[in-house]
């Protein structure tokens, strides 16, 4: 139905502006082809003025200037004649009737190249319901943690010694599992090893035995180890650590990123940005955060239609104390770690395995937002074919291509 009332106002409006050109076009060959009336036209004013001058109703001087006046005219009609000024004109009407048709036709064809006649329309508010349900059908830990399945690394890589310190290490933890220090070090060693899930189960220990002392540190470093264990995606019980950061400490940088990475993950990159831009304007010097934001500030403003120009140095802005102290805290594997995690693991299941409707939606709308549009291409060719017998995942899939700015 849709579409017929697209081709209905469309034909309407185009048959409308070819009839007026036509019909002007056709005047002006109208005017043109009169030259050979307009000379009998002048030859009975002539006649009209000898009369009027006979009867004495028209003084002589009046009509000598009357007499003149018509006779230059029906010199100039007569030369238009001899020039052939009405065939002329009636070629140029033929050409301006071939240029209409073949403009409307390249109109046409065009659009059937470059439109979507049957894409629906994709207001603000289904936007925002779209992002609604993308947000809510985010993948709880656990599952995000099985689709990820990420494998440790391997133990050959670590020096023996060391991994023979962290062996001891899990056993004092294993007979003591409410001991602090051990906790905070099992978390962020298993970390640095890439042992995301095993850091998360640490964490959360560490924060059930501090309970209501548990530091800003604590969940943040819990929410990181929650993401990237879940393959880079901001599950609810990663955000809900994130939000525990913020607060204890509402300007912590890096939650503010892992905040704005979660929006960005679920359609709303406007309040992406509004996390962002005023931490790519106070950022660290070499902070994780700083070279990912460099490109992701530039997507994200463009996706939510802000008009943004970054500053030169947007990956190079100034230390902040505080920030620095924060940055120093994390090792450099877990600044790898953070930078890469985004969608790597989720786009390599989806094309390999499939997924929900969500998940391709999710996967499009990150890499749209990465500026990975071949990626984003390819993840939604997959996905249009995965999902090709589900309405309701495939109309999912379709708003994160739109608003990944994807040619449907």
């Amino acid at each position: 139905m849709a579409g017929i009332w697209f081709w209905g106002v469309a034909g309407a409006m185009g048959f409308a502006v070819a009839a007026h050109l036509l019909r002007a076009l056709a005047r002006g060959g109208a005017v043109a082809e009169a030259g050979p009336m307009a000379l009998e036209l002048y030859k009975s004013q002539l006649a009209e003025v000898e009369r009027d001058l006979a009867k004495g109703t028209l003084e002589a001087g009046e009509a000598e200037r009357l007499r003149i006046e018509v006779q230059r005219r029906m010199l100039d009609a007569a030369k238009a004649a001899e020039t052939g000024a009405p065939q002329a004109a009636g070629l140029g009407q033929r050409l301006g009737f071939g240029a209409i048709i073949a403009a409307l036709a390249g109109a046409i064809g065009l659009y059937f190249t470059l439109g979507a006649p049957d894409y629906p329309d994709l207001p603000l508010s289904k936007r925002l319901a779209l992002a609604q349900a993308a947000y809510g059908a985010r993948p709880s830990q656990a599952e995000a943690e099985a689709e990820a399945a990420a494998p440790p690394a391997p133990a050959s890589e670590a020096d023996p010694e060391f991994m023979a310190l962290i062996e001891q290490l899990r056993s004092a933890v294993a007979q003591r599992p409410r001991d602090i220090e051990g906790l905070t070090l099992l978390a962020r060693n298993e970390a640095q090893l890439g042992n995301f899930v095993a850091s998360r189960r640490a964490y959360e220990a560490l924060l059930a035995a501090k309970g209501q002392a548990a530091s800003a540190d604590d969940y943040l470093g819990a929410a990181q180890a929650m993401i990237a264990a879940a393959g880079g995606i901001v599950t609810a019980q990663a955000e809900a650590a994130l939000m525990q950061t913020l607060k204890l400490e509402p300007e912590n940088e890096l939650a503010r990123y892992f905040a704005g990475l979660m929006f960005a993950q679920t359609g709303r990159p406007d309040r992406a940005f509004e996390l962002w831009e005023p931490l790519s304007l106070k950022g660290t010097q070499g902070a994780p955060w700083s070279a990912p934001l460099a490109t992701l500030l530039p997507e994200v403003a463009a996706a939510a239609g802000i008009n943004y120009t970054p500053p030169a140095d947007l990956a190079q802005i100034g230390p902040d104390a505080a920030a620095m102290a924060a940055a120093a805290e994390m090792t450099s594997e877990e600044q790898r770690s953070m930078i890469s995690m985004m969608v790597t693991g989720l786009e390599a299941r989806l094309l390999e395995a499939g997924g929900t409707g969500a998940e391709w939606a999710r996967l499009i709308t990150s890499l749209g937002v990465l500026g990975e549009m071949p990626r984003a291409e390819v993840a939604l060719r997959a996905a249009r074919a995965a999902m090709a017998d589900d309405p309701a995942a495939l109309t999912l899939v379709e708003a994160a291509a739109a608003q990944a700015g994807l040619a449907p």
